[in-house]
């Protein structure tokens, strides 16, 4: 994993930066990470930064969030388009796995409801509970991994203090971020990413066509490339409107 932002990296990214799709997560990429998940947003700087890239470059979004829910945080910022609930939304999601995700929820809040700190987000083609504010972090993991284990057709992913609860499989965001790439008519794609989610678009992908940024330098990560934190988008935001 080499830093993006200083000698090979920069090459390679001015490189991909010939037609290339941007693509974003959000939580923890392009908005810091908050103790409570519904105050996520975007830094002023990263909001002005941000749409001024995306009127210069083809950006999307793909987010463990709902698709509505990312698109009204973005506030009209001029993307080609919000991928939701880790690639499903907007291209493939059905009524079956709708009511599959509805049926989970009601399971969980049976299992879970009652434990403090621990809070179900019906998403609904995904689920995530959260644990972050949690009095018995270590007791409520363990009872959430055995409720998430006891429900049917249910691919399970870790992500910090949360664990997402995903149709088996439902196509993730690496198959999304292909699939733009083909829509779109894009040959390569660089793409940014702090969480396991993201590590189906590391993993997926063909190297030589999608660079992958880690945010933060990860010895277990896929990407080819990381930026130290997650504050440094701005610097490669910047770095991008100032390339020729």
């Amino acid at each position: 994993m080499k830093y993006l932002l200083a000698g090979r990296g920069r090459l390679a990214l001015r490189d991909h930066l010939r037609s290339a799709l941007l693509g974003f997560d959000f939580d923890g990429t392009l908005a810091p990470i908050t103790r409570e998940p519904g105050q996520s947003q975007l830094r002023p700087s990263t909001h002005a930064l941000l749409s001024r890239v995306a009127a210069r470059f083809p950006c999307v979004i793909l987010s463990g969030r709902g698709r509505a829910d990312v698109l009204s945080r973005l506030f009209e910022i001029p993307v080609l388009e919000v991928f939701g609930n880790h690639g499903l939304e907007p291209w493939y999601v059905s009524a079956s796995l709708l009511s599959c995700v509805q049926s989970w929820c009601q399971q969980l809040t049976q299992r879970l409801g009652a434990w403090p700190g621990v809070r179900i987000e019906d998403k609904q083609f995904s689920v995530a509970v959260h644990y972050r504010q949690a009095a018995d972090p270590r007791g409520a993991r363990l009872a959430i991994l055995q409720a998430l284990a006891e429900l049917p057709e249910v691919r399970i992913l870790g992500g910090k203090k949360v664990y997402n609860a995903i149709p088996r499989g439902a196509p993730h965001k690496g198959m999304a971020l292909t699939e733009a790439m083909q829509r779109f008519s894009f040959e390569r794609a660089i793409y940014l990413g702090d969480d396991k989610t993201d590590e189906d678009v590391f993993s997926f992908c063909d190297p030589a066509r999608v660079l992958g940024v880690h945010i933060g330098y990860s010895r277990r990560s896929r990407a080819g490339y990381y930026l130290r934190s997650q504050a440094q988008v701005d610097d490669l935001l910047r770095t991008l409107l100032a390339t020729q």
